[in-house]
């Protein structure tokens, strides 16, 4: 990570800004003075978020998710940047060009921008989470919200707050942001053949509501693990019932071997009863 990126002379005609702007390499990856330090929860959170987050219709190498990640918006100002609590993508890598673990996501080297944000409210973040702080000078970088809604146009944008259990959802609709009333408790998400609601579960043997991604009909994504455990589970059930099916032949067996020695001490040929 390089404090000053470095930018390559402009030709004529004019080069693409991916290959004249700052790269992920070149633009910084973290800023302690940032508000929103992290909590377990905001490790927690994000984490379900990522192992449930399985578009059912687009190809697994191509759905690409973060949490806590420099995401780079304004080719005007290249060092600008905000970070999403967590944000997915469909249509990109998992790795940067096929070949390395993000840095950042830096939208001008990507082949798209995020489908869908989640922040989680904190005291310090509300009013910029939410879109409340007063629009920013022309030269002070805008708040999460302006960046979301009118820079990236990202086409889903969902706030928790675990302090209120409270979900809002907002939807891209005619270049705004406008309230979404979520259906059963879950925002849907056609495009992707998803929805995301909140569950009461456990979590990392952590009781609480979480929100996490679902079916469009309300089925839950599992998480590898769970899907593991689900697996085991299965296999423990179908052993039981294949027991349970073998002790239920044998004794029919049995009593039909009782049957026939019965009738058999009644002068009666079993076989001649068929």
């Amino acid at each position: 990570m390089t404090s000053s990126p470095h930018y390559i002379p402009q030709s004529d005609p004019p080069l693409p800004p991916w290959e004249t702007l700052p790269t992920m390499y070149d633009l910084p990856s973290d800023n302690p003075e940032e508000p929103g330090l992290p909590d377990d929860f905001h490790f927690l959170q994000p984490l379900l978020l990522y192992l449930t987050f399985q578009p059912i219709n687009w190809n697994p190498e191509l759905v690409y998710s973060a949490a806590d990640l420099n995401l780079y918006y304004d080719l005007q100002h290249p060092l600008w940047y905000k970070r999403p609590d967590w944000f997915g993508v469909v249509g990109v890598g998992k790795l940067y060009k096929g070949q390395d673990l993000r840095l950042s996501y830096v939208t001008w080297q990507e082949p798209a921008n995020p489908f869908v944000v989640v922040e989680l409210l904190s005291p310090g973040t509300e009013d910029e989470d939410l879109g409340t702080r007063r629009e920013s000078a022309a030269d002070k970088p805008p708040s999460k919200w302006e960046v979301y809604e009118r820079i990236l146009r990202i086409p889903y944008y969902v706030v928790f707050s675990r302090y209120t259990n409270e979900l809002r959802a907002f939807q891209l609709v005619g270049g705004h942001y406008e309230p979404i009333n979520l259906t059963e408790g879950r925002l849907l998400m056609p495009e992707i053949d998803l929805s995301l609601g909140l569950w009461q579960g456990s979590f990392r043997d952590i009781e609480r509501l979480w929100l996490r991604w679902f079916t469009l009909t309300g089925e839950l994504i599992p998480a590898p693990t769970e899907e593991a455990a689900a697996a085991t589970e299965r296999a423990m059930i179908a052993e039981q019932e294949a027991t349970e099916a073998k002790q239920e032949a044998k004794e029919a067996k049995r009593k039909a071997e009782q049957l026939a020695e019965r009738l058999r001490q009644l002068g009666l040929n079993p076989d001649d009863l068929d």
